[in-house]
């Protein structure tokens, strides 16, 4: 009995130390005075209107910003502080192991590391003063709703805002694809050899669009049959989360006048449009991130061969703390390599460097601050050729008819004569690039003869149906330029040069459209299921048949285009779920199964399959994967039914008559309340947006007003102030 009782206090004594060692509760957030001391200082109007969109009015911008951040936490306050918690490299502390690897990459970044060393001298005070508006306005958010706001994580300042670019923006090209592979428990990517006389570059397979895509089509007066300038701005986003569109109109009397979306932290308007000019963004997948494979002393383990000698690794250690249960913390310790090339991943198939646009970049709020005041194409370039975004095609359009298209990218300064789509040796520090190409080295259509612009996250050689198309011989392979098409963009290719007249209704034909491409990923799924012999099994024989009736639309009333879908749905979305996609004629088999199990039939409308649900609100949909009209699902459910979650979401249509005067319908696929189940603006737009429908876009201080449902400022107001009780 002794025994065993020194045995329980023995183990009591360990929990007690255990517990002490991993006791850490999060501190007290500042207090209501502290968070809300620079909020005087700022001073704007927010006027929602019956749609519950912000049309926010000050002097200055930074009044505006002030006044956007506060607007933009009472629609989505939890998703603006999970995009800082991550942006700080603390999300798992509030959300668990499972967000350890967002942590790790901020530290493997060096994010922080990069605002210490520039943000000082290379932000520019007025950035300065629009971000310090910014948090202010989320301070004060935070300090009047203490119980929604998260411990220990405000006060929110500047450098969080400048550190979110820094590290979101290199995604948008698909970098997190790489680094995926080199985590990954194999790496199979050949080492990139110099090309010799006789023998070319060793090129990879076209890179496939990471899961965010977008269509954007800018119209010349000359080609919409009616002397408008249309510019159609059409991302597709998740519909929820830290990359999901939210609506704001900003007014200034600096001269800022412009309507747009903006996800959750950032203090502008990411695409968008003002009086003068607007522009689409769609992602765009050049390769921008070099892989260089390190040779590690055997002798010494922290040290690389890099042109004949050993180089030592800049160490450093990354402290994550993760939560396990309340206030109970394990703080990882994970250790980070830096070599001459960047940020060093260790894997068990080897030791990689890595080197990618955007590393150590700080001006990206600089320049998306200049492309919200540009007044015509002069100053848009101007705001371009700042060359801060790594990434991301432009479709740009104006009041005086010029269009044009931009395959934007920090373009690094490659040797041209070694091909830079595989890994590369990491013994050569000449093959270490240093800078970017000039802006102007970029791929760009400006006013093209056909009078019409378009991209759906394909190549830059297909930006027009007319002659001057630009052309693959004219850049350097060692750009890596996209070489891909997609179904949207072969559709686009098929029915542009349709319609010699791309008027409105032209265009949102074009828009809405649901088929796939001749030629797509979908239709060879389809070809492949068709060229199999099917007779021996009846019920898939003539499920064959209604399959080869299908015209390759995904139109809500269809009934073959539930069965078509559901065959190609996972080889459409396989390059960003990851899941590998099975073989065609066992897809056709499972789509197949699925139907008959769950509707009884293998030909219900698609639209009693495809729903857009928020909250209540449950409602049919056309269009699918990679369609032009594009929904895609997160899965493919247990209840027989496929939910939207990303593809088409906040929408415009921008026009421009020949006397300057503009006009804008927008649409959002739920609402600008984001979160708050008991808004009226929760899921106000769903039905519009699920027939394909527009409100009217407010860019008058008259127009706002008199369909205003709530008048405020913050600090003395707010959009609760206006609800009923």
């Amino acid at each position: 009995m002794k025994l065993l009782r020194w045995i329980l206090i023995a183990v009591l004594v360990v929990l007690i130390g255990l517990a002490a060692w991993l006791w850490d509760p999060l501190p007290r957030n500042p207090s209501f005075e502290a968070l809300t001391e620079r909020a005087a200082l700022y001073d704007a109007e927010v006027i929602r209107d019956n749609w519950g969109v912000p049309h926010i009015y000050g002097a200055r911008d930074a009044d505006v910003a002030f006044a956007l951040a506060y607007a933009h936490a009472e629609d989505d306050f939890e998703t603006i502080q999970e995009t800082l918690a991550a942006t700080r490299g603390v999300l798992a502390r509030y959300k668990g192991a499972d967000a350890a690897v967002t942590d790790y990459l901020v530290g493997l970044f060096g994010v922080w590391d990069t605002i210490e060393a520039k943000y000082e001298t290379g932000v520019t005070p007025e950035v300065k003063a629009l971000a310090e508006a910014y948090v202010a306005g989320l301070n004060l958010y935070a300090a009047e709703h203490p119980d929604a706001t998260w411990k220990g994580l405000a006060p929110f300042t500047a450098e969080d805002v400048i550190a979110g670019f820094i590290f979101k923006t290199p995604f948008f090209y698909g970098f997190d694809d790489a680094l995926l592979e080199l985590f990954a428990d194999e790496r199979t990517a050949q080492i990139a050899l110099a090309p010799t006389p006789d023998r070319d570059a060793w090129m990879v397979g076209p890179r496939t669009a990471p899961e965010r895509g977008s269509n954007a089509i800018a119209v010349a007066p000359q080609r919409s049959g009616d002397g408008v300038t249309r510019l159609l701005i059409n991302s597709h986003q998740p519909m929820t989360g830290p990359v999901a569109w939210w609506e704001a109109h900003l007014v200034s009397e600096e001269g800022l006048d412009i309507t747009g979306g903006l996800f959750p932290g950032t203090p502008v308007i990411l695409h968008g449009f003002n009086k003068d000019l607007g522009w689409a963004n769609t992602v765009s997948a050049q390769d921008l991130a070099d892989v260089y494979v390190l040779e590690r002393n055997p002798d010494n383990d922290m040290q690389y061969r890099l042109d004949g000698d050993w180089r030592d690794f800049e160490v450093s250690t990354v402290t994550i703390p993760v939560k396990l249960w309340g206030p109970f913390v394990y703080s990882a310790k994970r250790r980070v390599l830096r070599s001459e090339h960047g940020p060093v991943v260790e894997a068990p198939h080897g030791t990689y460097a890595v080197r990618y646009a955007g590393m150590g970049e700080v001006r990206q709020l600089e320049q998306y601050y200049d492309l919200n005041r540009a007044r015509s194409l002069e100053e848009f370039m101007q705001a371009m050729a700042q060359n801060a975004l790594p990434s991301i095609n432009y479709l740009y359009a104006d009041k005086d008819g010029h269009i044009a298209f931009i395959h934007n990218g920090q373009y690094p300064t490659r040797d041209n004569n070694w091909d830079w789509s595989g890994d590369l040796p990491g013994d050569r520090s000449d093959l270490i690039w240093e800078g970017y190409r000039p802006y102007e080295d970029a791929p760009m259509l400006v006013d093209p003869v056909s009078g019409v612009v378009f991209n759906a996250n394909n190549q830059p050689y297909s930006a027009t149906d007319g002659p001057d198309n630009l052309q693959p011989e004219d850049f350097p392979q060692s750009m890596g330029l996209q070489t891909n098409e997609t179904n949207r963009s072969l559709r686009l290719i098929e029915l542009v040069p349709q319609y010699p007249v791309l008027d409105r209704t032209a265009l949102l034909e074009i828009k809405f459209d649901t088929a796939y491409a001749t030629g797509s990923e979908a239709d060879q799924v389809i070809t492949a299921v068709l060229a199999q012999d099917w007779s021996a099994d009846p019920q898939l024989a003539a499920a064959a048949e209604h399959l080869a009736a299908w015209d390759r639309h995904m139109a809500a009333d269809s009934r073959h285009a539930a069965l078509g879908g559901l065959t190609v749905l996972r080889d459409i979305t396989e390059r960003f779920t990851k899941i590998p996609a099975p073989e065609p004629s066992e897809a056709f088999r499972q789509a197949v199964d699925y139907l008959i199990t769950h509707h009884g039939r293998i030909d219900p409308t698609w639209g009693d399959v495809n729903r857009l649900v928020r909250g209540e609100v449950n409602l049919p949909l056309d269009g699918g994967p990679d369609t032009l009209r594009a929904i895609y699902p997160a899965e493919v459910r247990d209840d027989g039914y496929l939910h939207a979650t990303a593809g088409d979401t906040w929408i415009a249509l921008v026009e421009w008559a020949e006397d300057g005067t503009q006009s804008a319908d927008v649409i959002h696929q739920f609402g600008n309340a984001t979160l708050d189940e008991t808004s009226p603006h929760y899921a106000d737009q769903a039905p519009l947006f699920a027939e394909m429908k527009w409100r009217e876009a407010l860019l008058s201080r008259e127009a706002v007003e008199a369909n205003a449902s709530c008048t405020y400022r913050p600090g003395s107001g707010s959009f609760e102030d206006c609800r009923p009780d």
